[in-house]
């Protein structure tokens, strides 16, 4: 599989640009594009859509174990978590699914316009509710405010909210904040 291909096929598999045919964070052609601060500041405090809905799967989960060194039985182990876990399923983990926002971030958003864009860090995050096994997820994504802090900088809130199919509690609540810089 391709970096930046997703899914088994279908028609919610989505292909992205690869950094060498573009920049990272202008990856969909489904995207809401945002060319410069003017444009942001008009969708301030709206609702930018969500990204496609995935399946969570124990690889997934494994891998985050892996990579971050948390292998509790709660995430790791389906057979113990079946029989021990209050939520039947093994679950992914909270920051996984905050972390999974990233990628999915560009999915709904195009920063295009911008010489340069970072993730400037998370002001809020909650996890109200499990991701387990074979749930469908999804991230929805709302612009906050949007401001001018100097320097050719501009400073957008986002907020997420990751999506469980048939749960009435999300799994992730985040506000982020990203900084994108102009060309000069």
């Amino acid at each position: 599989m391709r970096r930046g291909q997703r899914g088994s096929g279908g028609a919610a598999e989505r292909w992205f640009s690869l950094p060498t045919a573009g920049r990272a964070w202008q990856r969909s052609n489904m995207a809401i594009t945002f060319k410069n601060a003017a444009e942001m500041q008009q969708r301030a405090n709206t609702d930018l859509g969500s990204s496609a809905w995935e399946t969570m799967t124990i690889e997934t989960i494994r891998k985050f174990a892996d990579a971050t060194g948390d292998h509790q039985w709660i995430h790791v182990d389906e057979e113990r978590a079946a029989r021990e876990s209050p939520f039947k399923k093994a679950i992914a983990h909270g920051y996984l699914s905050l972390a999974l926002t990233a990628g999915r971030f560009f999915e709904v958003v195009d920063l295009s316009g911008f010489d340069l864009a970072v993730n400037y860090g998370t002001n809020k995050v909650r996890f109200p509710a499990p991701l387990p096994v074979g749930a469908r997820f999804r991230a929805t994504f709302k612009l906050g405010d949007v401001k001018d802090v100097g320097g050719g900088w501009t400073e957008g809130i986002f907020h997420i909210t990751v999506e469980v199919e048939g749960q009435t509690k999300p799994a992730c609540v985040a506000e982020t904040v990203f900084r994108v810089k102009a060309s000069a």
